[in-house]
């Protein structure tokens, strides 16, 4: 579930509206993914504040009592951090850049679209996400922590903590192979942790795990209005690990377009969104994997030779635990 926080705790969505019609909507929306907060007035919103974590606040500019605007104003006086949507009837552009300029996510107007708004939470939720991930590999670094999230004293573990010792503060892009459960994902984000672009996001997407259709919206984004459904521009993943490192899982069952259009990424440092035509140039490190036989794959015509070597730049294979045993241990107690 995107809204739900890796703790398991669900976020907290606040909605500030005196109209009971619009809260009773986005209670029924938003309740089973959403732990919720209501509000009628800019008094009660700045009270729930004082006593509750709130992760995004849906803000309606008039409500009795404070306007939204002047309790945007507020909340920014005591929490820079709190995202906000603004929501109102009045379309007007003082009030929208008013809004964004006291630091609100983004500003919808009524009647506004059910997927609109599902959207633009998803993409606060994304967003907070990728902003805890910074905070922790910051931490990580201050800490002066060095490999500690790899784990095993393997010979073949032991030459590949040395190889990435070397590697990591290169812009080269990795391929890691071996079976599943071999620690993958933990050796590209131990590659990021060691890397110069540390303090920047570390963005993992699953390819096996989203549908095909999907994959390419996901990877470069879309423009509003791309397809049914696209009620929103939506930045992809290689915008999101901007100036950071994007690792590309199970990389090998990816369909040839989408392949191509991953090759052209690389090669040219550039994407295009979904039914957009701009181009955007993209500074990202990739690290891929996969625990298929990519050889055989080329050989099949499955995979393409030519994305093929220029993932290939830095191999790494790490071996199965079977031929590790030693190192099971050391990971149960991980």
């Amino acid at each position: 579930m995107a809204g739900e926080a890796r703790s398991g705790v669900r976020p907290c969505i606040l909605v500030a509206d005196d109209e009971p019609g619009i809260r009773d909507s986005f209670e029924a929306l938003l309740k089973k993914d959403y732990d919720l907060r209501f509000a009628q007035s800019g008094e009660e919103v700045l009270a729930t504040l004082e006593r509750t974590h709130v992760h995004l606040i849906l803000l309606d500019v008039r409500m009795p009592g404070l306007d939204g605007i002047d309790v945007l104003r507020r909340i920014r006086e005591v929490n820079d951090s709190t995202d906000v949507i603004v929501v109102t009837a009045v379309r007007s552009l003082k009030t929208a850049v008013e809004a964004i300029k006291l630091g609100a996510f983004d500003y919808v107007t009524k009647p506004f679209d059910i997927h609109e708004i599902l959207a633009l939470i998803k993409q606060v939720m994304e967003k907070q996400a990728l902003e805890k991930e910074v905070l922790y590999l910051r931490a990580e670094v201050a800490d002066g922590r060095r490999f500690e999230s790899v784990v095993g004293n393997h010979p073949r573990m032991l030459e590949i903590y040395d190889l990435v010792a070397r590697i990591a503060d290169n812009n080269a892009t990795v391929l890691l192979t071996g079976e599943s459960g071999t620690g993958k994902e933990v050796l590209a984000r131990t590659i990021h942790q060691q890397s110069t672009r540390r303090q920047r996001p570390f963005v993992a997407v699953n390819c096996a795990a989203i549908p095909a259709e999907l994959l390419e919206s996901e990877l470069f984004g879309h423009e509003k209005g791309a397809f049914t459904g696209a009620v929103q521009t939506r930045v992809g993943k290689f915008e999101m690990a901007s100036s950071g490192t994007l690792f590309l899982d199970e990389i090998g069952g990816l369909r040839l377009d989408l392949q191509t259009k991953i090759l052209r990424a690389l090669q040219e440092r550039e994407i295009e969104r979904v039914g957009g035509t701009r181009t955007i140039k993209i500074d990202v490190r990739v690290i891929a994997a996969s625990n298929r036989d990519l050889k055989k794959a080329l050989e099949e015509k499955v995979f393409r030779e030519d994305l093929y070597y220029r993932l290939n730049v830095v191999p790494i294979y790490l071996p199965p635990l079977r031929q590790r045993k030693d190192d099971i241990p050391l990971l149960v107690d991980h």
